[in-house]
């Protein structure tokens, strides 16, 4: 069977359940991945003042401040995707968990191999390092740019800040401007399961960045709805 895991990767894994994190540790470790381990938000915290994570895998229910919170704080200061581990069966947790800026959500109980696999397509969707040298590839939208190049929304001099599932979706329309994108395709492209759930899901996340975006995210320019086809990117 091929190894799905992406060596090297640091995960941060954010629990107050002992036996949860140990579990996690050993099963990530057997497959190549660098863990990390932080009994709740303050520790987490504490470690992220030292060291850099490739992702945080974050519990929602934690003693003090709970994963929302922590998330909804971290996504406004720095870029590494987070997974939340939400309570199953509660869909309005997993929709606010994306609303505060996760990149993806998987309910307990959970399979640790479906774990594995949404970890790895949050990975593939980081925008990986590009030679410095390359000249950029920039579409704008009236005062915000995106530098296809190097994955990064500007507005100004201000670098706005994206999580791996905004920059994923920037790049698929990027890459098609002018085309509309339905939310069946949008979940096959950023390598999810089908359904409903899915595609709410992507709309939450269309709903964030069209807050980085527009002027106005309640009448979208740019980022339009196409009706009865998705979405479209429609740049300057």
């Amino acid at each position: 069977m091929t190894d799905l895991s992406q060596p090297d990767a640091h995960i941060l894994v954010v629990d107050d359940d002992e036996r949860i994190r140990d579990l996690l540790k050993k099963f990530l470790a057997r497959h190549d991945y660098w863990v990390t381990t932080a009994r709740d938000a303050a520790h987490a915290r504490k470690l992220l003042e030292g060291l850099e994570f490739d992702l945080l895998v974050v519990d929602v229910m934690m003693p003090g401040e709970d994963g929302f919170a922590l998330t909804r704080d971290l996504t406004d200061r720095i870029t590494t995707p987070i997974l939340l581990l939400t309570a199953r069966g509660d869909a309005d947790d997993r929709i606010r968990g994306l609303e505060v800026g996760a990149d993806d959500y998987l309910p307990k109980p959970f399979e640790p191999r479906e774990l594995l696999l949404r970890i790895n397509a949050i990975l593939r969707r980081v925008p990986k390092e590009t030679n410095a040298n390359e000249p950029p590839k920039t579409l704008h939208m009236g005062a915000i740019r995106y530098d296809m190049t190097r994955g990064e929304l500007w507005h100004g001099q201000e670098m706005i800040r994206l999580t791996a599932t905004e920059n994923a979706l920037m790049r698929i329309f990027s890459a098609r401007p002018n085309e509309p994108v339905s939310r069946t395709q949008l979940v096959a492209d950023l390598g999810r399961d089908d359904g409903q759930a899915q595609e709410r899901a992507v709309d939450v996340q269309i709903t964030r960045l069209r807050r980085k975006i527009e002027a106005d995210p309640k009448t979208p320019r740019y980022l339009q709805t196409v009706r009865g086809a998705g979405y479209m990117l429609a740049p300057d």
